[in-house]
């Protein structure tokens, strides 16, 4: 019995021969190992929960794909949850996972309720925050140089000599809103110009929301010469909006957006776009989670103040910009 139990979890070396003769006497006993008993007994499952907003999003489908690449080639699985930016989801999920008995978990808080975060840190359970952080709460994170971003978008279009510039937000309780918010914030102040709040609007980080909020930005003979919209599916419903006013882009306005996907290539115009790496922000979320679990398991305490990394954007520029005359 000792013999195949350490055929099975791998805690001893047995000789290659008798280890065949095992699995192969498994396999013709249809043999498989109880899941709960091994995690009670060697204290880990070997799955990591990843609780975000919607897997349906681009960036948090290529996110998940890197996580889940880095997690199965460490031996670890992963358990995905969608929360619909829901906070009473959210903290189902962390309830749910926690009996799940998960070694960790990956999540993009929802922003909404910070004891469900707090709860969980103070339980030992391991966490890594991914695209949003939480102020106040120590946990490590892995986010885009959000700001960083949102600065050279609106800069490239004071480049171009744009200097009415409607911006499209996303969720106003998110890091990521607030963080973009200032990028554009800086811009114009080094341009020498001051916020026109009439040309701030939320989108609520959907196509259908973005589209209304655009909509009011069209509205009137001093709208905007040009249009940022923050994220990849607030672009979507920016340039539908465009489209139903009878506009055309760029002749008429301009439009930038955030995140970079294969349809902002195809779109007519293609579109200038600020590009984030989701697919590297989830490989490295994992590598700084599972570093934390070894951690944890060989009794070592936790970093006093949690690393926060930042993984570089880009702008990549198309043909969705209108040059204007200098004023």
């Amino acid at each position: 019995m000792a013999t195949v139990s350490y055929v099975i979890n791998g805690s001893k070396p047995v000789a290659p021969e008798t280890a065949a003769r095992v699995r192969r006497a498994m396999e013709e006993l249809d043999y498989h190992p109880n899941a709960v008993a091994q995690s009670l007994r060697t204290r880990t499952t070997h799955v990591i929960g990843a609780v975000i907003s919607d897997i349906s999003n681009p960036f948090f489908a290529t996110l998940i794909r890197g996580a889940e690449d880095c997690a199965r080639e460490n031996g670890y699985s992963l358990l995905i949850c969608n929360t619909d930016e829901r906070a009473e989801n959210e903290l189902v999920y962390f309830e749910l996972l926690r009996h799940k008995r998960v070694d960790g978990m990956l999540i993009a808080p929802t922003g909404r309720d910070d004891d469900g975060i707090r709860d969980l840190i103070a339980s030992g359970m391991q966490i890594v925050c991914v695209d949003r952080k939480l102020d106040g709460i120590a946990a490590p994170a892995v986010l885009s140089e959000n700001e960083e971003g949102a600065y050279r978008a609106t800069k490239y279009l004071l480049d171009k000599g744009h200097y009415r510039i409607g911006i499209v937000l996303g969720l106003s309780h998110l890091s990521t809103t607030s963080e973009r918010l200032r990028g554009y914030k800086r811009a114009l102040a080094e341009a020498g110009l001051e916020v026109d709040e009439s040309l701030v609007v939320y989108g609520e980080s959907q196509v259908h929301t973005a589209r209304e909020a655009c909509r009011d930005l069209l509205i009137g003979p001093n709208r905007p010469t040009a249009i940022f919209a923050t994220n990849n599916l607030m672009t979507i419903g920016v340039m539908a909006a465009v489209h139903e006013a009878g506009l055309r882009c760029p002749q008429d306005i301009s439009v930038v957006g955030f995140d970079d996907f294969e349809w902002t290539s195809v779109f007519n115009p293609p579109i200038t776009t600020v590009a984030q790496d989701p697919y590297r922000i989830g490989v490295t979320a994992v590598k700084s989670l599972l570093a934390n679990i070894q951690r944890s398991k060989s009794g070592i305490e936790t970093i006093a103040t949690p690393e926060e990394v930042r993984v570089p954007v880009r702008l990549i520029v198309r043909n969705s910009v209108k040059t204007l005359s200098r004023r």
